[in-house]
């Protein structure tokens, strides 16, 4: 998508890492910078920064963010584009569209991580064409967003379905759970940290055949099943780091069938499973495409 040869920007906003890239969508990325996520006048201005060398050399016509949170998505609320009460220190009440748009004076379009990765991959990935469908990433934290209807997923505040309740078998698993507000909810059992803390070493180098696998398929396919029921979508793409290890996938969807009983009777669930549990169609590109298509005008 080009307008008059404008470009637009778009910041990633993770708890490890601020990716920064300006184009116009996945066959045009014109410039790309990852930023070490230290404290918030760092790592914003250095973000501040790479946008004005690229506006030395090129039209840019707005900045999307799609951010870590909780953070406040209210346009009528003075806290609007801010990071809330985040277990990310020094990052709570941080100013972060605010400071993007007045550094730049450029319009900042604004939305959590995951809405923005969902964005992304409904334009160009592997959400195309689907109007309800949900992303999920797996990673240092298990975040959803996605779409009802057309219309990206928003509410009270924002969906938090890494912190929905699952069963959790003690005698199975007796890890209480890494969450500091929850214990065991789905990301207190299931995310990177999670992963480290049961079994003495990092998810990524944990083998094909370790138990932590299936142990994982497990309590992923809980929360997707009541996912399943609740917002019916038309499919799951899944991403982040812990879902790098790929035969998680048809592990998942296995579980999933075995959990849904038949109850469900889509073909999409029960014939074409493969096609209903997804990785992203933009592998790890999701989240800052997804910025710069928030930064776009709707299609």
């Amino acid at each position: 998508m080009t307008v008059n040869g404008a470009c637009w920007g778009g910041i990633e906003a993770g708890g490890t890492k601020f990716v920064c890239a300006v184009g116009t969508g996945p066959d045009d990325i014109r410039a790309e910078t990852r930023i070490q996520t230290t404290t918030p006048d760092e790592t914003l201005g250095a973000a501040v920064e790479f946008f004005r060398g690229q506006k030395e050399r090129q039209r840019l016509a707005a900045v999307g963010i799609a951010s870590f949170g909780p953070v406040d998505l209210d346009p009528g609320s003075p806290d609007y584009g801010f990071i809330a009460k985040t277990t990310k220190p020094g990052w709570s009440n941080t100013d972060l569209a605010g400071t993007i748009g007045r550094e730049l004076g450029v319009p900042v379009r604004f939305d959590t991580d995951v809405n923005g990765a969902a964005l992304g991959e409904h334009r160009w990935g592997a959400a195309r064409g689907l109007d309800t469908f949900i992303y999920l990433t797996v990673g240092t934290g298990i975040g959803g967003g996605g779409m009802s209807g057309g219309n990206l997923l928003h509410g009270l505040v924002h969906p938090e379905m890494g912190h929905v309740r699952i069963p959790h078998d003690q005698g199975r698993d007796p890890f209480p759970g890494s969450c500091p507000y929850h214990g065991d909810c789905l990301e207190g059992l299931a995310a990177g940290p999670a992963l480290e803390q049961r079994w003495g070493r990092p998810a990524e180098i944990l083998p094909t055949d370790h138990p932590a696998w299936e142990l994982e398929a497990h309590y992923l396919a809980l929360s997707l099943v009541n996912y399943v029921y609740t917002l019916s979508p038309r499919r799951i793409v899944m991403g982040g780091g812990v879902m790098r290890q790929r035969q998680l996938f048809p592990m998942i969807r296995a579980k999933l069938l075995e959990l849904l009983n038949g109850y469900l009777q889509s073909p999409a669930l029960l014939e074409d499973i493969d096609n209903f549990v997804v990785p992203p169609g933009l592998g790890e590109l999701s989240g800052v495409l997804g910025a710069i298509a928030l930064a776009q005008p709707a299609p």
